[in-house]
C-alpha cells in the first residue's frame, strides 16, 4: 500500500506538515512559502511559474481574487505573438499538441496556490465559504486536517453545483442528468437526439458500453428497452450512473454493473459512446475525454461481433474531431470495423452546437468548425 502524501513546510521557527490531497494526481509540491494579503499577484505569478507553491494565510475572497490575476497573466504569456524566426506552418495536430501542453502548464501555475482545511473540511480563513458539502461528495465524509489547491477546490465546488442542479437533457424531454465530480458530464448533448431517433434493432436487452452517467442507458429505458445493462470500471462513475438511474426512477429497467466493457453474454443492441480524442490524459479526471492510442474504442470495436446477437445491431457514437485534428484517420477507424469482422448498416450524422465552435479566438477553431459527430450502425459481417 502506498503512503498517503505529506506536504511540509516552514511557518515562522516552525516545521509542519499535513496530508496533501490531489484528485489530479498531482504530488505534493517540494516548495512553499506562506503567502497573505500582502501578496503582490506578480511576486505570486512569478513564485508559482518557479513551481514555488504559496500556502495561503488571508483571507479566502482575497486568494480568489489573486488566482484570477495570475490567471490573466498566464494568458498574456500565452497570448504573445511569436518571434518572426519561430513562425512555421504548423499543422493543427502541432496546435494541438502546443494547446494541451500550455493548458497542462496552465493548470501546474494555478494549482500552486494553496489553501488549509480542517478536519471538518472548514477552511480556517476569513471570509471562508462553507464548502463541507462539496469535498464530503469527492473525499467522503471523515477526514484528518490537509491541504488542496484553491483551483481544484474551485472545481469541487463548481462540480457540486452542477450536481445539484443537473442538466436538463432534450432527448429525455428535458429531464436532468446530474453529473458528479470527474464523470463526463452531458453538456454536449446533441449525439443524445441521434439515439433519440434511429429505430430499435430490438427492445429485449441493450448493453451501454461505459455508460458514465448513465444518460444513454437512461435515453434506451425510456425508448422501451426492458432490460439494459450498463457498465463502466470508476467506482464515482458507477455511483454517479446509479443515482441517475434511480432518480429517474428507471432501476426496474437498468442495472449499472462493474465491467471492463463488455458484460457476459450477448444482446440485440449494444452502444458505446468512448473517448473521442486519442490523447493520453493528463490526470484521472481527463479520462473520459481522453483515450490513449484509442484504446477504449478499438476494445469496443474488436468485441463487438462477440456480444451482438445474430441480426444485432452495435451503436458507436463518435466525434471526427480526431480526424481533424491529425490524430486518427477516417481509414484506421474503417480498418478497425473491417479487421473486427463488422461492416457498416448506416451512419447518421449532427454538427454540434457548442459555444467553441463560433470562438475563432480558440486555436483549434477551425477542426472544432468542422467536427462532425456520428452514429455508427454496425454489425457482423455474416448478416
Amino acid at each position: 500500500m502506498s503512503e498517503t502524501p505529506t506536504i511540509t513546510w516552514d511557518e515562522g521557527d516552525t516545521s509542519r506538515a499535513a496530508l496533501w490531497r490531489s484528485e489530479a494526481g498531482v504530488p505534493p509540491p517540494q516548495r512553499v512559502v506562506i503567502g497573505d494579503d500582502t501578496l503582490p499577484a506578480d511576486t505570486a505569478f512569478r513564485l508559482a511559474s518557479e513551481g514555488t507553491a504559496i500556502l495561503w494565510r488571508g483571507d479566502f475572497q482575497n486568494a480568489r481574487l489573486l488566482l484570477q490575476a495570475m490567471a490573466r497573466r498566464i494568458d498574456k504569456s500565452l497570448a504573445k505573438p511569436k518571434k518572426s524566426s519561430d513562425k512555421t506552418n504548423a499543422s493543427t495536430t502541432d496546435a494541438f499538441h502546443r494547446h494541451r501542453l500550455a493548458q497542462s502548464q496552465r493548470a501546474r501555475t494555478l494549482g500552486r496556490l494553496l489553501i488549509p482545511f480542517d478536519a471538518d473540511y472548514a477552511i480556517p480563513l476569513r471570509r471562508a465559504p462553507d464548502v463541507r458539502p462539496a469535498c464530503s461528495e469527492v473525499y467522503g465524509d471523515n477526514s484528518p486536517a490537509f491541504v488542496a489547491s484553491l483551483r481544484e477546490l474551485l472545481g469541487l465546488v463548481g462540480a457540486h453545483e452542477w450536481r445539484k442542479k443537473g442538466i436538463p437533457i432534450r432527448a429525455l424531454d428535458g429531464e436532468r442528468i446530474h453529473p458528479h465530480y470527474g464523470v463526463f458530464s452531458p453538456v454536449r448533448s446533441e449525439y443524445l437526439e441521434l439515439v433519440a431517433e434511429v429505430p430499435l434493432p430490438a427492445k429485449t436487452i441493450a448493453f451501454d458500453i461505459g455508460t458514465g452517467t448513465g444518460v444513454l442507458a437512461a435515453l434506451l429505458a425510456r425508448r422501451g428497452v426492458a432490460r439494459i445493462i450498463a457498465t463502466d470500471q470508476d467506482p464515482r462513475t458507477l455511483a454517479c450512473a446509479r443515482e441517475n438511474i434511480a432518480r429517474l426512477g428507471l432501476a426496474a429497467h437498468v442495472a449499472v454493473e462493474p465491467q471492463h466493457l463488455f458484460p457476459p453474454g450477448r444482446a440485440p443492441l449494444i452502444v458505446c459512446n468512448p473517448p473521442w480524442v486519442p490523447a493520453r490524459p493528463s490526470s484521472p479526471l481527463e479520462q473520459a475525454i481522453f483515450d490513449p492510442d484509442s484504446r477504449m474504442l478499438r476494445g469496443f470495436l474488436a468485441g463487438l461481433a462477440a456480444h451482438l446477437e445474430p441480426g444485432g445491431e452495435g451503436w458507436l457514437i463518435l466525434s471526427d474531431l480526431a480526424e481533424h485534428l491529425g490524430l486518427r484517420t477516417r481509414a484506421e477507424l474503417l480498418g478497425w470495423i473491417d479487421a473486427a469482422g463488422l461492416r457498416v448498416l448506416d451512419r447518421l450524422d449532427i454538427r454540434p452546437r457548442h459555444p467553441k465552435v463560433r470562438d475563432v479566438g480558440d486555436p483549434l477553431h477551425a477542426a472544432r468548425a468542422a467536427e462532425v459527430t456520428s452514429l455508427w450502425r454496425l454489425c457482423g459481417k455474416t448478416v
